[in-house]
């Protein structure tokens, strides 16, 4: 069995009745998902988020990958692992129920060094939890991060826009932009920045602050832990409704992307238009372009090493 750029296409959750809802946004035209609906609850790799000027340097070689937006490489350039044939097996125990799928991306694959095994699990747990699971080995030194790219809408896919949900992510730095949203600078405090979510805000509220400029398109820095175990992330929640998405990750980063630039192109699932801010993506990563910012938590995988991320939804509801 294949599936094509390892997406999740649905997800149903109850709400504070126990009437279910489907939360992720996709396209009603599958064909879109190769076009203007690229990313949609993909897995995007060899590298999640950008690169500047597509280029990178290992020891003495400096490589130059496919770009794209403005001449910079995204989520793993023209032809990312959104775009490609995943092998895919059901996974059942008596814990979790899903997917297990794989991908080798070969030597030179958008110039990036090495053959990459990937494998990715895509599991739902009784405790109302979605996991994913991230692996890869590789031949050769080369930078790998990996993330899903789904956009959500916990009051429903097609049911308006995400102004009206709150929240929260545990990020005391986050990593300034310029206008190609590549980091223009060193990560800096949250405090007095549009960009303070440690406490749950209304979305609405939060994109009105000075410095949003309408919407979200960066990256949360946070706080790491030793053991490499979980730790929370950011909360989502749509007071509407009561559905609450806790995002729990190993990762040191979170993308927020609050879909400013959709325009309504895209007919959802329901056959309503994706208008701005029709859904919301949480993308666990480490930081973008990290492979030129030596500062930043090296993101190349070794010969001989495993790259290994793990991400955990967890939704309950609220009264």
């Amino acid at each position: 069995m294949h599936t094509r750029g390892a997406r999740l296409h649905a997800l149903w959750v109850p709400d504070r009745h126990g009437t279910p809802a489907d939360v992720v946004l996709s396209p009603r035209d599958p064909a879109l998902t190769a076009t203007t609906a690229r990313y949609f609850g993909s897995t995007v790799g060899r590298y999640a988020n950008r690169i500047a000027h597509g280029r990178f340097s290992l020891g003495t070689e400096t490589y130059q990958l496919t770009t794209q937006e403005g001449g910079h490489s995204l989520h793993g350039g023209t032809d990312g692992f959104d775009t490609r044939l995943w092998e895919a097996e059901s996974v059942h125990t008596p814990e979790w129920t899903g997917v297990l799928l794989h991908l080798r991306s070969p030597d030179g694959d958008q110039g990036f060094p090495g053959n990459l095994d990937v494998t990715v699990s895509c599991l739902v747990g009784r405790e109302d939890e979605l996991a994913f699971s991230y692996a890869a080995v590789t031949d050769a030194p080369t930078p790998v991060n990996l993330t899903n790219h789904a956009y959500f809408n916990l009051e429903g896919e097609g049911s308006g826009d995400i102004l009206g949900h709150e929240l929260a992510v545990d990020a005391s730095h986050y990593t300034p932009v310029d206008a190609d949203l590549i980091p223009s600078g060193d990560h800096l405090p949250v405090a007095g920045t549009a960009f303070d979510l440690r406490r749950p805000l209304g979305i609405a509220e939060a994109l009105a602050r000075p410095g949003a400029d309408g919407g979200y398109d960066h990256n949360f820095v946070l706080s790491p832990r030793a053991d490499g175990a979980l730790r929370r992330a950011a909360v989502l929640h749509a007071p509407a409704t009561g559905r609450r998405m806790e995002v729990l990750t190993t990762e040191p980063g979170i993308q927020v992307y609050s879909a400013g630039q959709f325009d309504g192109t895209v007919l959802g699932k329901s056959g309503t238009p994706y208008r701005a801010g029709a859904g919301i993506a949480l993308e666990t990563q480490h930081f973008p372009d990290s492979p030129n910012r030596p500062d930043d938590p090296s993101t190349v995988l070794l010969p001989g090493e495993e790259y290994r991320s793990r991400t955990v939804l967890r939704f309950r509801t609220s009264a």
